[in-house]
C-alpha cells in the first residue's frame, strides 16, 4: 500500500533552509570564534578552551528540558515551530555578543561575560532551535519516504551554508575591519557577526512558515495497539541495558573521537592557514574541498554498502585507506610548516579531499548501524529502546567536542601562542600543525579499531535466526 504524501517540493525545499539559518551560528562559532578571542579579543586559549568544555557538558543537561517542553506546547502554531521561531531571535543576539566582547574590560570581565554569552548561545538557544527543528521531522509528515527526503534537503543547505562560511567570513571580517588591510579587527568581527544574525533570522523564519505540523489525531487510524504498561521501562532500567550493549558503548566511543577530532582539528584550521601558510584567502577554498568530496562520499556510499552488504566491512576499508591519506597528509603539512610554497599547499589540499572523501562513509552509515544495535538490543532484552539508543550521538558529540576544544586551548596556550603577534614561534607553529594533522590521524586509527570490534551486524543476524528457529 502506497504511503500518503504531506509535502511538496517547497514544503521540502523551504524545511531545508533551516538547517542553513543554524549553520550561519554553528559554523561561525566552531571555525571562527577561538581565533575571534585569542587574536582580536586578546583572550588565553586555555581559559577559553576550559570555559568552551564546560559549557558544552551543560548543554546535555538542556536537551532534556528543551525536548521535554517542545513535547508539552500547544499552540496554534503545534508544537515545534514557536520554539524554532523565537529560539533564533536568542541566537541572533547572542552570536552578535560573542563577537562584541569589551575591550575596555578588565580580564575576569571578559572571560564572565564570554561564558555567559556562549552558554546563553550554545546551550539555551541554539539547543531549542535545534532540537524544535530535528522533531519538526516527525510532526510535518507521517511519510517515511518523506523524511529521509527531508534529511537530504538538511544536508544539502547545511553544506552550502558551510561553504559559505568558510568562503566569505574573513573576506567579510576583513571588508569591515578599521586599520591595516588585511589585519582583523573588532569592528570586523562584529559587522559580519551582525550580518550572520540578520540572514539567520530572515532564512529561519521563512523555513518556520514554509511548513505546518499535523494535528495529533492524523495518523491515529494506523496505531494497531497501545504498548502495554508492563513493557515500558524507567530511565534507571534504560541505562542499565544501554551500558550493557557492547556495541552501543562501541558507537558512542566512535562518535566521541569524531567530534573530538572535528574540534580540534577544524577549530586550529583558521590558525594553520593565517600563521604557517600566512594567506587567509586560500581558506575557503581549502574548506570547500572538504565539503565537496565529502558531499561525493555520501552519494556513493549506499551503492557500496548495498555491494559490500556490511557496512562494518565498508568503514574499516574505509579507515585503513584513509589512514594512508592521513599519513601524507600530515608529512605535508609539516613540509608547509618548515617551507612555503603552492606545490605543498596543493598537495595537502588534495590529501585533505581525500581524507574527507573515506571519512564519509561513517556518516553515511552510523545511523544505521544505530538502528541495527536497537535491534539488537530488542532481540536480546524483549525491550524496545530506539530513541534512547540515539543518545549515543547527542552524548558522544558534546563530550567530545567539549574535550576537543578545552585541549585545543590547553596545547596552543602550552606551546605559547601569543594572538597579539603577527609571526609565532617554532614551537607554536608545530603545535598548530601537530593539532591539525597528527590528532586527526591518531583518531582514524583508534576509530579503525572500534570499527573492527563493532561486530553488531553479524551478531543481530544470528539473534534473528535462532529466534526463527
Amino acid at each position: 500500500m502506497e504511503q500518503k504524501k504531506y509535502l511538496n517540493f517547497f514544503n521540502k525545499l523551504g524545511y531545508g533552509t533551516g538547517d542553513w539559518a543554524a549553520n550561519m551560528v554553528y559554523g561561525l562559532i566552531t571555525t571562527f570564534a577561538m581565533v575571534y578571542l585569542t587574536t582580536t579579543a586578546g583572550m588565553n586559549a586555555g581559559i577559553i578552551g576550559t570555559l568552551i568544555m564546560i559549557s558544552k557538558f551543560a548543554d546535555g543537561i538542556t536537551d532534556v528540558f528543551c525536548g521535554t517542553l517542545i513535547d508539552r506546547t500547544k499552540s496554534k502554531f503545534g508544537k515545534a515551530r514557536p520554539w524554532m521561531l523565537f529560539s533564533y531571535i536568542g541566537n541572533a543576539l547572542c552570536l552578535i555578543a560573542v563577537f562584541i566582547i569589551p575591550q575596555s574590560w578588565g580580564d575576569a570581565a571578559k572571560y564572565a561575560y564570554f561564558f555567559i554569552a556562549y552558554t546563553l548561545l550554545n546551550a539555551v538557544f541554539y539547543t531549542a532551535n535545534n532540537i524544535s527543528y530535528s522533531a519538526l521531522t516527525s510532526l510535518i509528515t507521517r511519510n517515511n519516504n518523506e523524511r529521509v527526503q527531508l534529511g537530504t534537503f538538511r544536508f544539502i543547505f547545511s553544506t552550502l551554508a558551510n561553504m559559505f562560511v568558510n568562503s566569505m567570513t574573513m573576506v567579510i571580517v576583513y571588508k569591515f575591519s578599521t586599520g591595516d588591510a588585511g589585519v582583523a579587527t573588532a569592528s570586523g568581527w562584529r559587522a559580519v557577526a551582525i550580518i550572520y544574525a540578520i540572514i539567520g533570522i530572515v532564512v529561519n523564519t521563512f523555513s518556520v512558515f514554509s511548513v505546518k505540523e499535523l494535528p495529533p489525531e492524523e495518523g491515529e487510524e494506523e496505531k494497531k495497539e497501545e504498548v502495554p504498561a508492563e513493557e515500558k521501562i524507567t530511565l534507571w532500567e534504560s541505562l542499565k541495558v544501554l551500558c550493557k550493549n557492547k556495541y552501543f558503548l562501541l558507537i558512542t566511543g566512535l562518535y566521541f573521537f569524531a567530534y573530538f577530532s572535528v574540534s580540534v582539528s577544524m577549530g586550529c584550521a583558521a590558525y594553520f592557514f593565517m600563521y604557517i601558510v600566512g594567506d587567509m584567502s586560500k581558506f575557503g577554498g581549502f574548506m570547500n574541498v572538504f565539503s565537496l568530496t565529502c558531499v561525493a562520499g555520501l552519494i556513493c556510499a549506499p551503492f557500496i554498502v548495498a555491494k559490500l552488504k556490511n557496512m562494518r566491512k565498508l568503514n574499516c576499508w574505509s579507515f585503513v585507506i584513509q589512514i594512508v591519506f592521513r599519513i601524507l597528509f600530515v608529512i605535508g603539512a609539516y613540509k608547509l610548516t618548515n617551507t612555503t610554497g603552492d606545490k605543498n599547499l596543493l598537495f595537502i589540499t588534495i590529501m585533505w579531499g581525500a581524507c574527507s572523501l573515506f571519512n564519509c562513509t561513517f556518516a553515511g552509515t552510523i545511523n544505521a548501524l544505530i538502528a541495527e544495535t536497537a535491534e539488537y538490543s530488542y532481540l536480546k532484552t524483549g525491550k524496545h529502546l530506539e530513541g534512547a539508543m540515539y543518545s549515543c550521538s547527542s552524548v558522544g558529540f558534546k563530550v567530545g567536542s567539549g574535550v576537543g576544544s578545552g585541549l585545543s586551548g590547553w596545547l596552543l596556550a602550552a606551546a605559547g601562542f601569543n594572538g597579539a603577534v603577527m609571526v609565532q614561534t617554532p614551537a607554536c607553529n608545530n603545535m598548530i600543525t601537530f593539532m591539525f594533522a597528527v590528532i586527526p590521524l591518531i583518531v582514524t586509527v583508534v576509530n579503525l579499531v572500534l570499527f573492527y570490534f563493532l561486530k553488531v551486524e553479524d551478531a543481530t543476524k544470528k539473534l534473528r535466526e535462532g529466534n526463527a528457529a
